[in-house]
């Protein structure tokens, strides 16, 4: 405390103020409002020659540059049959050397140049980058267009790297979490949802050096690309370094679709995959919204009281300060940018527990709807938003990832001034719109509860509470199977 004070007593002094304009106790310091305004587009975006959008961000202070590309590609464009060539070629393209050199070559020489690249790709989009000190960057770049338009899919490292896959798959039913992650987006979207279409022993091994050449050729192009660079660069030299980068690209591809969108969400009941654990993990699931969805910031407000907000929101104090029953709780409400996202509330009990543990969410569930949430847990909960936002923007690599990702996703274009607003719309949220949010989509006729531990155990409950799990919510006990990890087929 005597430190404290004495860091106070330093900033006064230096601000001209005596000792008698200190406060006594830390809750007492004022401060002026924060002004802040988020960087806009217009000052970073550059629209290449050779197709695709720029977004520059110099920054002098270290002489490091890092240049990233996001790539229109993903999961959702593998074909029936071939799951996992999406994230293999991605692997593949940065780890099965490229132009004239070889894998060992092309890792020999960024280990000399102490650059990283990397190439991904994930479920709706690719990554592609190189960070290394700015002397270096002609190179790093040539490099990383090798990478991008000469990959060579070594034979080795194509078999390696299947076999890291299927010895990944055997240890597919090792770990609870992993099956509650599993059977969740399962439960949250259904089985023919094109996430949860999964590799299996038989996709991997079918997959050819050709396979993933027509997967590369096909996506992995400028009119694919949104580009990002910050770092130690000069603005113009590194335009004209970009137009180099992009120019007489030697294949043109195609443009992908939509991300699909439909999905079929389970009826509403308890679902039960059996585990000999001695710990239960619980979701509680309900339909979500899209981010460009109306009520998308009360949403946000309403959950960040209900179980996003930590030690202030309702669900860790209720379950984990309150009762002591999980180490872990709190529940998510994202909007995502392609399809509608989900609810899940989750915790890890004792399986003794998990019944009460559960109950005590859905009271909790239950009650923000029915009742219009307290002055000070509205203001908590906006205050995490608008005095966190510029946190968004701190370094050049953040305001790049920024506004690439507004490219890339379309909302640069469908609502432009969206950070400009973002911090007022936060602030107009009532108690009044976090009620009707909870009451329209919290709702406990559709209430989805995937338990995973031992069923005896979770069914049984706990003699000192009498919360039964399959009678928690409406609907029916589903008994869900293992399956097998290496052919996704449930087990008998």
């Amino acid at each position: 405390m005597k430190r404290l004070i004495f860091l106070i007593a330093g900033c006064a002094g230096l601000a001209g103020l005596s000792a008698a304009d200190i406060p006594d106790r830390p809750e007492k310091l004022t401060f002026p409002p924060l002004k802040f305004e988020p960087p806009t587009a217009a000052g970073y975006r550059v629209p290449l020659k050779g197709g695709p959008v720029a977004f520059l961000v110099p920054n002098r202070e270290l002489p490091l540059v890092g240049v990233s590309i996001r790539i229109r590609t993903g999961k959702f464009l593998e074909p029936a049959g071939k799951e996992g060539l999406a994230a293999m070629t991605g692997a593949l393209l940065d780890d099965g050397g490229a132009g004239s050199r070889t894998a060992e070559e092309l890792e020999e020489r960024l280990a000399f140049l102490a650059a990283s690249l990397n190439v991904a790709v994930g479920e709706t989009e690719g990554s592609a980058g190189i960070s290394l000190l700015s002397k270096d960057l002609d190179e790093g770049l040539a490099l990383l267009r090798d990478v991008l338009t000469a990959p060579r899919f070594q034979e080795s490292r194509v078999e390696l790297f299947k076999q890291q896959t299927l010895q990944a798959m055997k240890q597919r039913n090792d770990d609870s979490r992993a099956l509650e992650g599993r059977e969740r987006l399962n439960l949250a979207y259904g089985e023919n949802f094109w996430r949860n279409r999964q590799t299996t022993k038989a996709s991997i091994e079918s997959i050819t050096r050709a396979d993933m050449e027509a997967f590369h050729r096909d996506w992995f192009h400028p009119a694919n690309f949104v580009v990002s660079a910050q770092g130690d660069f000069d603005r113009t030299a590194m335009i004209a370094k970009l137009e180099k980068f992009f120019a007489n690209w030697p294949f043109t591809g195609k443009q992908p679709g939509p991300v699909p969108a439909k999905k079929e969400v389970a009826k509403a009941g308890l679902y039960l995959l059996d585990k000999d654990v001695n710990q239960g993990r619980v979701s509680i699931i309900l339909p979500g919204i899209r981010r460009d969805n109306p009520d998308y910031h009360a949403v946000q407000v309403m959950n960040e009281i209900l179980g996003s907000g930590g030690f202030t929101s309702r669900i860790v104090n209720r379950v984990r300060s309150d009762e002591g029953l999980a180490y872990s709780a709190g529940s998510i409400f994202p909007g995502a940018t392609y399809y509608e996202s989900s609810f899940v509330a989750s915790f890890q009990s004792k399986s003794a527990t998990v019944a009460y543990a559960a109950s005590l969410v859905l009271e909790e569930m239950k009650k923000i709807a029915a009742e219009k949430v307290t002055a000070v847990e509205l203001n908590t909960a906006k205050r995490s938003f608008i005095e966190t936002f510029p946190g968004s923007f701190d370094t050049p690599a953040q305001v790049a990832a920024v506004l690439s990702d507004e490219e890339f996703t379309g909302r640069a274009k469908s609502e432009p001034d969206y950070y400009k607003n973002y911090r007022a719309k936060v602030e107009a949220v009532t108690a009044e719109e976090v009620q009707r949010v909870a009451r329209k989509y919290l709702t406990a006729e559709r209430v989805v509860i995937l338990a995973v531990g031992n069923k005896a155990d979770l069914l049984k409950g706990h003699p000192n509470h009498a919360a039964q799990l399959e009678k928690l919510v409406p609907g029916t006990v589903t008994l869900l199977p293992l399956r097998d990890p290496l052919t996704m087929q449930p087990l008998k």
